[in-house]
């Protein structure tokens, strides 16, 4: 199965659908498909500057290291070097922080959903909710 824009862009709106009920700060939403490109990416009104790039980041770094980004903090807390190296490597694109959650079907990745601008915790909320309720498997780390 490959992510298709309607699927993509039925997982962003179902992220901001998930942030309203939550009551949560305006958030950016990113969806790559598994091969790391943009998909979608919605902006609510009110966010700030940097969150489309934080947004994709946290997505890249689940698509390029095959992690949830929470697993991606976690191993930058135990091995530091180790995550700054895969940043140098991915031109600094990478955020290694929870909201980066993998999208899978039938085992493989077929995207991730990359989401900023609330805390990281409820960031990932957004976007487990969100693919869960698409019939597919999040991946948070």
């Amino acid at each position: 199965m490959t992510l298709t824009l309607d699927l993509a862009l039925k997982l962003a709106d179902l992220c901001l659908e998930r942030a309203s009920e939550m009551n949560l700060k305006p958030l950016t939403v990113a969806v790559l498909d598994s091969a790391g490109h943009l998909k979608v990416l919605l902006r609510q009104d009110g966010t700030s500057l940097l969150r489309s790039e934080i947004a994709q980041g946290k997505a890249r770094g689940a698509i390029g290291m095959g992690l949830g980004s929470r697993a991606l903090y976690a191993r930058a807390q135990e091995q530091p070097y180790f995550i700054q190296a895969m940043n140098t490597i991915a031109g600094g694109s990478l955020v290694p922080v929870p909201g980066g959650v993998l999208i899978r079907k039938d085992g493989e990745i077929i995207g991730a959903v990359g989401i900023t601008g609330d805390s990281s915790d409820n960031d990932e909320a957004c976007a487990v909710a969100a693919i869960e309720a698409a019939g597919l498997r999040a991946d948070a780390g």
